[in-house]
């Protein structure tokens, strides 16, 4: 699926406003420059960047309430999702939230913000920060038993946790949650069709 294609989805069925695909473009852009020097992305994916990042994490925000409430999005590497989310977020008041231990990425994040004038914040290691958002979001961080231990153990508030996984996300989750009990719901990713999307409530 080309640009064009994924552009169309974008506008007509997750209601992106010209602005964020003129900043998800500029974006675009500015990612492959860099990823000449820097392995942000796998090279072999670059063709096909706008299906297999763009939209892939475009995707969540059919669930999430952009009215109230922050966001942190854990080992974003170069933005995925959280960045992506940003731009679409048209609501000030509502905090979106990058973690990335690497510096070098928080570095290219930090100038892409800049120079896209994106509402966003840049933190460092998860486990030296304070996490408490409403939302927790992760895409390529961590197996997902450690990321329902940092949600279970780290976070402050109760949260939705909302995870990109690929296959074997119920057998996973089975295995993660170790006998105990929490709500959660499996979507099906629109870029994948075996992918899901993991939904999990936590109640604190």
């Amino acid at each position: 699926m080309q640009e064009k294609e994924v552009i169309n989805i974008l506008q007509n069925h997750l209601n992106f406003d010209s602005k964020s695909i003129s900043t998800l473009k500029s974006f675009v852009n500015e990612l492959l420059k860099a990823n000449k020097s820097h392995n942000f992305i796998s090279k072999s994916t670059e063709d096909d960047i706008w299906h297999r990042h763009i939209l892939d994490c475009a995707q969540l925000v059919k669930y999430i309430d952009f009215n109230r409430g922050s966001l942190s999005d854990l080992g974003t590497g170069a933005g995925f999702p959280g960045l992506i989310l940003a731009v679409f977020n048209k609501n000030k008041g509502f905090h979106v939230k990058l973690y990335e231990k690497s510096p070098v990425k928080r570095a290219f994040l930090e100038n892409i913000i800049s120079k896209l004038s994106i509402n966003v914040s840049v933190f460092g290691n998860i486990y030296d920060e304070v996490l408490s958002s409403d939302y927790i979001v992760s895409r390529a961080f961590k197996k997902i038993e450690i990321i329902i231990q940092v949600s279970r153990e780290i976070v402050r508030k109760s949260h939705k946790l909302i995870v990109l996984k690929g296959q074997n996300a119920h057998e996973d989750l089975k295995k993660a949650f170790n006998n105990e009990k929490y709500t959660y719901k499996l979507e099906n990713s629109i870029t994948n069709e075996g992918s899901k999307i993991i939904i999990v409530d936590f109640i604190k």
